[in-house]
């Protein structure tokens, strides 16, 4: 999986905006039809974010487009439009407000016929549906297995918390009166237990406060420390914090591929093909090689680089002879 710590919003009825994110440091961009766009404004947001996708400029970004939900009558002409004028340039259709599995299965029909009209790969353009209601969270693990285009389960914090009548109006932070504790505690896990169900990455939503750097880094550590995958940006200075707070600390990156050395060399021929070694002062074992992998992952994707190399010498009880203690 890319890695999407990042995941930039532009409306696509803004040129300007969306010309300036192709030199923002933000792991994914979608172009919003949806919310971000007026209703007189749809038609002609289509066309803007052709012609962008089509200029290029996006490096190594993975660019996606928010299309309406199929409730509305612009889905089909969304989808229609964006492919047809540059699904060569697309990698992802982001669909909101997800209720159901069919949902997921109509928009993946529809690409098919465009992929096979338009002479692309078939299964080429991948599904991100968007959480928004209760109703979708009940039928969270249908929709995520609903088409192998789905590659990632996104949170809508505002029209969720419209849709359970939560009694607040800022988006993301904790009702008053619910406290100690986290009110979207069992939302967030059952987005993140869905999508490691099924292999997929979990993205969180917005924090709308975009001045307030300190809230947002307050916001996206909640979701970072329970394992999302990364959160969505609305403004250029969210970017910088959002990357920080989705990737690895340089000390766990070193501490992890360190590790997976370590357990590497234990289990093999040379290093005496024991289960368990000592690694300073930690025993670890095939669980702590599980664990490293996943922080070592995440920090390959960020393309993180060592600044600290294993030696079977120096780490105590990593030789070959090395019991644990």
């Amino acid at each position: 999986m890319p890695s999407r710590r990042s995941v930039l919003a532009v409306p696509g009825s803004n040129p300007r905006m969306i010309e300036k994110a192709k030199g923002l440091p933000a792991d994914e961009v979608f172009l919003d039809l949806e919310d971000a766009v007026a209703p007189a404004a749809k038609a002609q947001s289509r066309a803007n974010i052709v012609a962008a996708l089509k200029s290029g400029g996006w490096g190594a970004q993975i660019r996606v487009v928010r299309v309406n939900d199929w409730s509305t009558e612009y889905t089909y002409a969304d989808v229609i439009a964006v492919v047809e004028g540059a699904g060569e340039q697309l990698d992802a259709i982001l669909l909101p407000k997800v209720i159901d599995a069919g949902q997921v299965r109509a928009l993946d029909l529809l690409l098919t016929q465009l992929e096979k009209a338009c002479g692309l790969e078939v299964g080429r353009i991948d599904i991100e549906p968007q959480i928004e209601n209760a109703l979708g969270l009940r039928n969270i693990d249908a929709i995520a297995t609903a088409s192998p285009r789905v590659k990632t389960l996104v949170f809508g914090p505002a029209d969720f918390m419209a849709s359970i009548n939560m009694r607040t109006l800022v988006v993301g932070e904790q009702p008053e009166g619910y406290e100690p504790g986290d009110a979207y505690h069992h939302i967030y896990m059952t987005i993140l237990l869905a999508a490691r169900a099924h292999g997929l990455q979990a993205i969180d939503g917005p924090y709308l406060a975009v001045r307030d750097i300190d809230g947002f880094r307050r916001n996206a550590a909640r979701t970072a420390a329970l394992g999302f995958d990364g959160k969505w940006v609305l403004h250029p200075d969210q970017i910088t914090a959002c990357n920080e707070i989705f990737s690895p600390r340089q000390s766990d990156y070193d501490r992890a591929e360190e590790i997976l050395d370590a357990y590497s060399h234990s289990t093999s021929e040379a290093g005496g093909a024991r289960g368990a070694v000592m690694l300073g002062e930690e025993m670890i074992d095939e669980a702590s090689a599980k664990m490293a992998q996943v922080i070592a992952e995440k920090g390959r994707a960020a393309g993180m680089t060592r600044t600290t190399q294993f030696s079977v010498e120096t780490p105590e009880g990593a030789a070959p002879s090395g019991e644990p203690n």
